[in-house]
């Protein structure tokens, strides 16, 4: 493994520094995008017992808002459950975008690891090429099998570009789907909550002679 890096040249050098920045990232984003780390399993019911029972002192709330990005989503909603469901849903809606903003940090980094990986990688091939011929154009062919294996230490660069970039484009993808997964289901459940703590209409007076009852008539 050392030789080849050696016989890929300095161009090696940033296509091992972006090899350890995309593990470091990919592994960082692995531990903060887990389910139960941003959906924590039974918090949505858990929160709905609350609005129902009326257990909804300030204290719960800044406690769920520091839980994870679900409670924090639901805890906005809290703040403002006496507004109307518009104005709710507006809060919910701001709430939203600055969460999937914090969970796609880092995604742009990766993203764009991948993208500069192989052109690093052909960058390193060129450079090797060039250095290839100008030997060459100085000394003569020589040997062919040596110039075969200048060839292939040329190309090290390429293969190291593609082994950079192609594990951090899976990485991208499979985070950003990821995320797209925990905005559906954390709109559920801020739906559910919403539904809840909506206040019911108080029911209307039936009017006399409503549903066919006709009322009696008083005596004359």
């Amino acid at each position: 493994m050392l030789e080849l890096v050696k016989a890929g040249g300095w161009p090696m050098i940033p296509l091992l520094i972006l090899s350890a920045l995309a593990l470091a990232l990919i592994v960082e984003r692995a531990w903060t995008l887990r389910r139960k780390a941003v959906i924590p399993p039974g918090l949505g019911v858990e929160v709905r017992e609350w609005a129902a029972g009326g257990k909804l002192d300030p204290a719960h709330i800044d406690t769920l808002r520091r839980t994870s990005p679900l409670g924090t989503l639901l805890a906005a909603a809290l703040d403002v459950r006496n507004r109307p469901r518009d104005q709710i849903r507006e809060r919910i809606e701001d709430v939203g975008r600055h969460l999937v903003h914090r969970m796609e940090r880092y995604l742009n980094t990766l993203g764009t690891i991948a993208a500069a990986g192989p052109l690093l990688g052909l960058f390193g091939t060129v450079v090797g090429m060039i250095q290839m011929f100008l030997g060459i154009l100085d000394h003569g062919i020589g040997d062919v099998n040596q110039l075969a294996g200048g060839i292939g230490k040329a190309l090290v660069c390429t293969a190291t570009g593609m082994i950079v970039a192609i594990p951090a484009l899976i990485a991208h993808r499979w985070f950003r789907g990821r995320i797209a997964e925990y905005i559906v289901d954390m709109e559920s459940e801020a739906i559910l909550l919403l539904d809840t703590i909506e206040p019911r209409p108080a029911s209307a007076k039936v009017a006399p002679g409503a549903h066919g009852i006709t009322p009696p008539v008083s005596a004359s």
